[in-house]
């Protein structure tokens, strides 16, 4: 062979194993950093930018696809200890003329978190309020969508700020009394009597609490390397301190049934999707929302979890589109009678 081609099979081949060595390195050593690579990949792969908002001397972090047009904007909160590229797996099933906002809540990745700060649900309802101002998001009234605990605070925001918001898809929202134990609940009774209060199952501190945690929030079994486990954990190790702080906070007398002390304000027309194998917020809470709020539209997915989102994106982004359509052809309608 070529002397010439030869070095230039072994420059080629060197020149494809750096990467891929590069790769595998990242897995072994730093799978915390590829999940970062992960999410930032995904984020640019479905059009999502990255911004900053700032009221006064607190900053917020979100990020965005599309402007604002004849239909409404969609704003997402996450829940508890998650982030704003939880919503990517739905994004990905969202159409891209529309515009979607989805913000880090109080405290979590991006924005800012101070011990001086109130992270009870009113307390987090308020800076949301913040945020839409920042942005300008309420210049026509949008659409709401939260789950968990940012079920809970979207609910609240849609009774305090009923201006601001066209509708409401409340995702297994927390803040509601339940008459059947979850699971989870049960594993809290049990660790505030044994006093163990400080090993709460959602603030995983091992790849094997992590494991058990995504069996707690999934009907899905999802089969996750040791790897990615540990990269999980290691991403939230850092913010495991606030993590028991804020939750403490939000289960506390003054947050833990905010939803349902507020449920009978909220005016706009609701959608409200739930997994029927629940295991952290029971699916009886459906029932309590449709019961309070007039015009309310329940969906109970089968075969799903709490972890909605994650379970069940495709199912979830085309209710939420249905109901949109719904109501943009009931407003029509009225339009015309």
């Amino acid at each position: 062979m070529d002397l010439d081609v030869l070095n230039m099979f072994v420059i080629a081949g060197g020149t494809l194993a750096i990467p891929i060595l590069a790769f595998v390195a990242s897995f072994l050593l730093w799978p915390s950093a590829l999940i970062r690579i992960y999410y930032w990949y995904w984020r640019r792969a479905l059009g999502m930018q990255v911004r900053y908002a700032n009221y006064d001397d607190y900053q917020f972090c979100y990020s965005y696809r599309g402007r604002p047009g004849y239909r409404p904007s969609i704003l997402m909160l996450h829940g508890f200890s998650a982030h704003k590229d939880m919503w990517l797996s739905i994004v990905k099933f969202l159409p891209k003329n529309l515009h979607l906002v989805c913000v880090d809540m109080p405290g979590h990745e991006g924005t800012t978190r101070s011990a001086l700060d109130d992270y009870s649900i009113s307390g987090q309802a308020k800076r949301i309020h913040q945020f839409v101002e920042c942005v300008k998001l309420n210049r026509r009234p949008f659409h709401l969508v939260g789950t968990s605990m940012g079920g809970n605070v979207a609910g609240v925001y849609a009774a305090q700020y009923p201006e601001d918001i066209c509708s409401l898809t409340l995702i297994c929202p927390a803040g509601l009394p339940s008459t059947t134990d979850s699971k989870f609940i049960k594993q809290l009774r049990e660790l505030q009597e044994s006093q163990r209060i400080d090993r709460i199952p959602l603030i995983p501190s091992t790849p094997e609490e992590m494991a058990d945690m995504l069996k707690l929030c999934s009907y899905v079994r999802f089969k996750v390397p040791q790897q990615i486990l540990q990269g999980l954990v290691d991403v939230r190790i850092p913010h495991n301190e606030f993590y028991r702080k804020l939750f403490l906070e939000i289960v506390d007398e003054k947050s833990r049934h905010s939803l349902h002390e507020n449920m009978s304000k909220i005016k706009a027309p609701t959608q409200v999707i739930w997994g029927k194998q629940d295991q952290v917020l029971d699916v009886s809470g459906a029932s309590v929302l449709a019961g309070a709020i007039p015009n309310c539209h329940v969906y109970i997915l089968e075969n799903c979890g709490h972890s909605v989102v994650v379970e069940r994106p495709r199912k979830t982004a085309n209710l939420i589109l249905e109901f949109l359509a719904l109501l943009h052809s009931m407003d029509n309608n009225k339009k015309q009678a």
